[in-house]
């Protein structure tokens, strides 16, 4: 199951986010995967941060984690650098509606076009 998530930073926090980021404690990647994530990925753009957040079931995973000490400390340190989630709905799961690569049937960084002058 993927899982979108949407925060937003407190301002002028960007450089500190990224740096806590760059490697997050050991700690709370195995908290992670013992809740039943198997990854997370976060894209920063500017104030707002995407989070990809892939597991078995994520409201188990989120359920797990709202017990786990090593969560619990973890977000009081970034809360002082994230300001707040936008709020999602109910189901947050992922569900494709379009891929280019998917349509294509290859990669989208392919250097010739399908069925092009050199197919």
């Amino acid at each position: 199951m993927r899982t979108a998530l949407h925060s937003v930073l407190r301002p002028g926090r960007e450089e500190d986010y990224d740096r806590e980021h760059a490697r997050i404690w050991p700690e709370m990647a195995q908290s992670l995967i013992a809740a039943g994530i198997t990854d997370w990925t976060i894209w920063r753009s500017g104030m707002n941060l995407f989070h990809l957040v892939e597991s078995d079931d994520f409201r188990s995973a989120m359920a797990a984690l709202a017990e786990d000490p090593v969560d619990r400390s973890w977000n009081d340190h970034i809360n002082l650098i994230v300001d707040h989630f936008e709020p999602g709905e109910d189901d947050q799961a992922l569900r494709t509606v379009w891929s280019l690569a998917e349509q294509v049937g290859s990669t989208a960084s392919s250097d010739k076009p399908p069925n092009g002058p050199d197919a």
